[in-house]
């Protein structure tokens, strides 16, 4: 303070010379710049004498970093239904019975156009067409481009092409309140939405929640088994010939992709197809065995490929029927392998076939083949790529299938308790 003592005494010293102020005119004029250079020079000492005992009353604090949220994720199978579908109604993504088949037979796809946005009026003619359309084992190709498939369509569709019938015949058995082995248009969504279900497994942190689809937009596949109003009923006899024709024309496609368009496949390119979703690390031990064992110029038909994709689709039932034959995890010799093969399906498969598959398989040169890396070739091969979730057990599946179809037959009944 003493500064601003000495500081003071100089103004009142230079205010009261008369040498240096000799107009009331002069000093009006000075006394301004007087009066702001103290009270500037004030503040200024103020500041510097209190700057390290307090704080400034504006502080702006620097908000808090926080930790980026991990981006949602999609599901293996949502994001290659996104991938493949070419078509937009009402801002959502739909397949054509075309995107749906190149989903099935190809890892990606070379997409040079947008998605393609639908009016109303395309809608409907889409839905007028598969009303019309006639059963057979080239309806997709048929349809092609002209046609609606929603996301559970998608994977109930999958379902279709991965799983024995016996599933699906239960499960519309036991939505068939009346027993006369017919469903509306109702029910079948219930079904629907119940394979769905039991297909769709989303990781915890993922934004994808299970769509019951159907009640809003009508699609292809309900136009097909119920008319375009959605009055019909659906016969089992209907959809099971639905199922075998789905499954029927995939086979035929993936067999003239690698036969390459040939009437038969010979046995490199079975073997091709069968390790086309294994492991890369691993084909070359497979493809050495096929080098080193099978004779070129062997080929398989149409009919012994038809009746291993028939095996394929019922895993399931082969792994437990190889346990009760042979033991858990135990190599599996040929004709164990054909007595459990027959046990799960009521088919036999060919000598050319099984020849094949053991060749290739057998690791030790034993003429036996290891039955869990054997499962795991295989259920990377039905799933074409998109594992789900395990689940215990191997009837896990249909398990879920099972306990979904009570739930949704509870509901038909009204909760009155009485027996199906």
């Amino acid at each position: 303070m003493a500064s601003w003592g000495r500081v003071a005494a100089v103004l009142r010293n230079v205010l009261r010379g008369p040498q240096s102020l000799k107009s009331l005119a002069l000093r009006r004029a000075v006394g301004p710049g007087v009066f702001g250079c103290v009270v500037g020079t004030g503040v200024f000492c103020y500041y510097r004498y209190h700057a390290n005992n307090r704080i400034l009353p504006f502080v702006v604090h620097a908000e808090e970093q926080k930790e980026a949220a991990p981006a949602p994720q999609l599901s293996a199978r949502k994001i290659r239904f996104n991938q493949f579908a070419s078509v937009v109604y009402e801002q959502e993504p739909y397949m054509t019975p075309r995107d749906f088949l190149y989903s099935v037979m190809l890892e990606n796809v070379d997409r040079k156009l947008q998605k393609r946005i639908l009016t109303p009026w395309e809608v409907e003619k889409m839905l007028a067409s598969a009303s019309k359309a006639r059963a057979g084992n080239d309806l997709f190709r048929t349809l092609g481009d002209n046609g609606l498939i929603s996301y559970t369509e998608y994977l109930f569709l999958l379902t279709i092409l991965t799983k024995p019938r016996t599933g699906f015949h239960i499960a519309f058995k036991m939505l068939d309140v009346d027993g006369n082995e017919q469903v509306d248009k109702k029910e079948f969504l219930k079904l629907k939405n119940i394979i769905g279900k039991s297909k769709l497994r989303v990781p915890k942190d993922s934004i994808e929640k299970p769509v019951e689809e159907g009640e809003c937009v009508n699609t292809s596949l309900q136009a097909y088994f119920f008319g375009k109003k959605g009055d019909n009923k659906l016969q089992y006899q209907e959809f099971r010939r639905f199922m075998e024709d789905l499954q029927a024309e995939v086979q035929e496609m993936e067999f003239l992709q690698f036969s390459k368009g040939m009437d038969t496949m010979r046995r490199e390119d079975f073997a091709e197809w069968l390790l086309h979703y294994t492991n890369e690390e691993d084909n070359e031990v497979y493809w050495e065995n096929m080098r080193k064992k099978i004779p070129a110029g062997q080929s398989i038909t149409f009919d012994e490929f038809k009746a291993f994709c028939l095996f394929t689709n019922n895993l399931e039932d082969f792994a437990f029927s190889v346990k009760l034959v042979t033991g858990a995890n135990r190599p599996v010799g040929m004709a164990q392998f054909k007595r459990a093969v027959r046990i799960a399906t009521g088919h036999d498969l060919s000598e050319n076939v099984l020849d094949t598959v053991f060749k290739l398989f057998d690791m030790d040169g034993d003429n036996c083949l290891s039955h869990k890396e054997f499962i795991g070739v295989m259920k990377d091969r039905v799933l074409r790529g998109l594992k789900v979730q395990h689940q215990s057990g191997i009837s896990g599946y249909w398990k879920c299938v099972k306990r979904e179809t009570l739930k949704a037959a509870q509901e038909a009944l009204g909760d009155t308790g009485c027996p199906i």
